[in-house]
């Protein structure tokens, strides 16, 4: 590997560990950067995921404070998570490439619609309805679908995880990152230590991605952490857009 290669792909890994933390989909700037770098997809796919272990449990611990008090929740989710990422990384290692992928930008467009509407169906819900439930089987239900979907492919899974949750939890936007952060750890550390076994993996990408993508998470979680519910929206549905764009081109 070069030294301009090493750059590139140190530079993609803390703009993924940045972005992760802020919004969800760091691994639509790794991914196409090591596929255009030369490397297999699913090669690409397993470096990538066990590189950002690193970066998306950084950026949840910046998120610390947003989770006090709501441990047993986590701990909840977090279980949910792991399984379904369990689920995801045998599809991937199972079905043909594109099998699940053709779905995946429907997907990713549904969860920033929700992220974009989600202000306004949880008023009109509150209006007419009781009030979300922190711990419902739906929301158990829908953690667990997206933990399927980062597992297999983990773009776009924090997009997702607060469209969902937003919907179905009456909480603040940031602890919705906060919850979103934790739980794409898990994932990707589920789905990393699989791949690890059982699929092709590029060590040395491996370690680049890791050690730049722990400082991108440990900004994120800074510039996270400062923006209005508002702006963070905003900037989660523009990388949402950007991420449907890119797997509509790909």
């Amino acid at each position: 590997m070069q030294g301009w290669e090493v750059a590139v792909i140190a530079l993609a890994g803390l703009w993924a560990g940045l972005i992760n933390t802020v919004v969800g989909s760091g691994t639509l700037v790794t991914f196409p950067v090591l596929v255009a770098l030369g490397y297999p997809p699913v090669t690409a796919t397993t470096s990538n995921a066990i590189g950002l272990i690193s970066g998306t449990i950084t950026g949840a611990v910046g998120y610390r404070k947003e989770l006090t008090g709501h441990g047993r929740r986590l701990a909840g989710y977090a279980v949910a998570s792991f399984l379904g990422a369990i689920g995801g990384a045998a599809l991937l290692l199972s079905l043909p490439p594109d099998a699940f992928e053709t779905i995946v930008p429907v997907l990713v467009g549904l969860s920033v619609l929700l992220v974009a509407v989600q202000p306004l169906l949880a008023r009109r819900l509150k209006e007419r309805a009781k009030p979300a439930q922190a711990s419902g089987p739906l929301v158990y239900l829908a953690v667990f679908a997206v933990g399927i979907y980062g597992g297999y492919f983990t773009a776009a899974q924090g997009i997702m995880l607060v469209g969902l949750l937003g919907l179905l939890v009456a909480d603040p936007l940031q602890r919705l990152n906060a919850f979103k952060n934790t739980l794409a750890a898990v994932v990707n550390l589920v789905a990393g230590v699989i791949y690890a076994v059982v699929a092709p993996v590029d060590w040395t990408v491996v370690g680049i991605i890791a050690v730049s993508s722990i400082f991108g998470g440990l900004l994120g979680a800074k510039v996270g952490r400062r923006l209005p519910p508002t702006v963070l929206r905003a900037v989660i549905v523009v990388v949402g857009i950007a991420a449907i764009a890119f797997l509509l081109l790909d």
